[in-house]
């Protein structure tokens, strides 16, 4: 019996939210718990990084996957997760330029 799950390989998206602004792409490295995590950013920086309350329940995040942040204006090694992509619109952006992979995670 083939897996109805197979359906999703060729999915792509037709818009994917990009970052305006200051905001950045980065992947979640560490869990620290209460609503943080350790985050490493396109442009070189690991951010101390929190879910706002209006997502906390919302989004459910795990290391390793793709958010999007905007870092504070008063603190630019700390920011906010206001977004996560899904599997088909992080190939998108590998597509585009828009977001690396890195390999040591």
């Amino acid at each position: 019996m083939e897996r109805k799950n197979k359906e999703h390989e060729n999915f792509v998206p037709t818009r994917v939210r990009l970052p305006k602004g200051k905001e950045k792409i980065g992947t979640i490295i560490q869990r620290l718990g209460a609503g943080r995590m350790f985050v490493s950013c396109t442009d070189g920086k690991t951010r101390n990084c929190r879910v706002p309350g209006r997502l906390k329940r919302d989004l459910w995040l795990r290391e390793g996957d793709v958010v999007l942040i905007e870092p504070w204006e008063f603190e630019d090694e700390k920011g906010d997760i206001i977004f996560k992509y899904n599997w088909g619109e992080i190939e998108k952006l590998k597509r585009e330029g828009h977001f690396k992979q890195e390999e040591e995670f």
